[in-house]
């Protein structure tokens, strides 16, 4: 890859201008498992079709269909981030989704419970619980590239929290257990946000936070993608998955019958779960330390 970068200025989600950078492009290439010489490939023919203007959702969009014409497997990981803000239009399923990344590591999770703080009662997206960690986890779901979660939400969470840990601490058993608040979000958070969350103990997990460990990262090592991001499914047929509270890909593995229902036949199933398969085959090792840290 040449360190030579085009001066074209492109047009950000969030409105922002900015210059473009093929070493940006190239590593996310990379990282979604791209070898060499197709990244270059790829950041060559997009380069020669740059104009000034030109937005980062249409480079994006030829990003994915290039690579999707080599390999469905990579396109559907490049096409993570895009693939959970489709779980909506509500954030039901991407609370599921957040849930089923802590079950498949051995918490036991609750969805959507109503549980009783000191004060009043609180609706909680997901409770999980293992050991001697008690986490009361919040869920901020945005469907709209660029938007970010500001300081206003963990302090909104935060004060929540503690009303709801003021009750646990007096349930038997649970004066010696760890209790924390999270926020979790499939975009950014601004700097505000971070500096409140690392100031309250609150954990805060983002599509890029923190650095290790972050919700992208968490779903790559341990093989958790959700139905949307496979390139093998209509937006309609994932919709229809989604109603039938279906979130991971894992769930669809193997299971012919599933995709029939949802009215798929033919040479397509094949392909659905060869696709299912690649990005599933990925076992869970461990729990990343960062997840429960203290």
């Amino acid at each position: 890859m040449q360190n030579g970068q085009s001066s074209f200025e492109i047009i950000k989600a969030n409105g922002e201008k900015s210059v473009f950078d093929s070493k940006k492009l190239f590593s996310s290439l990379t990282r979604s498992g791209a070898d060499e010489g197709l990244a270059h490939d790829i950041v060559k023919a997009i380069t020669s079709e740059l104009h000034p203007g030109i937005s980062t959702k249409k480079i994006y969009k030829k990003a994915f269909s290039l690579l999707k014409e080599r390999s469905r497997f990579l396109a559907a990981r490049y096409n993570l981030k895009n693939a959970i803000m489709i779980l909506g239009p509500s954030g039901y399923p991407f609370e599921r989704f957040v849930g089923e990344l802590l079950r498949y590591q051995g918490f036991k999770v609750e969805i959507a419970k109503m549980v009783a703080g000191k004060c009043v009662n609180h609706e909680v997206d997901v409770i999980a619980e293992k050991d001697n960690h008690h986490f009361m986890i919040e869920c901020k779901y945005h469907n709209q590239p660029g938007t970010l979660t500001d300081v206003k939400i963990p302090l909104y969470i935060q004060s929540r929290f503690l009303d709801v840990a003021e009750q646990w601490k007096r349930q038997p058993g649970h004066e010696h257990k760890f209790h924390q608040g999270w926020v979790v979000t499939n975009t950014r958070f601004t700097l505000d946000a971070i500096q409140y969350g690392n100031c309250a103990s609150l954990k805060l997990l983002g599509w890029d936070y923190p650095t290790k460990g972050s919700l992208k990262h968490l779903i790559d090592s341990l093989g958790l993608y959700p139905i949307t991001t496979l390139t093998s499914l209509t937006l309609t047929e994932k919709k229809a998955l989604l109603e039938m509270k279906l979130v991971l890909c894992r769930e669809l593995y193997g299971n012919q019958t599933i995709l029939s229902q949802v009215g798929i036949k033919g040479p397509r199933i094949k392909t659905i779960l060869e696709e299912c398969h690649n990005l599933c085959k990925r076992a869970m090792t461990s729990i990343p330390s960062t997840l429960i840290k203290q």
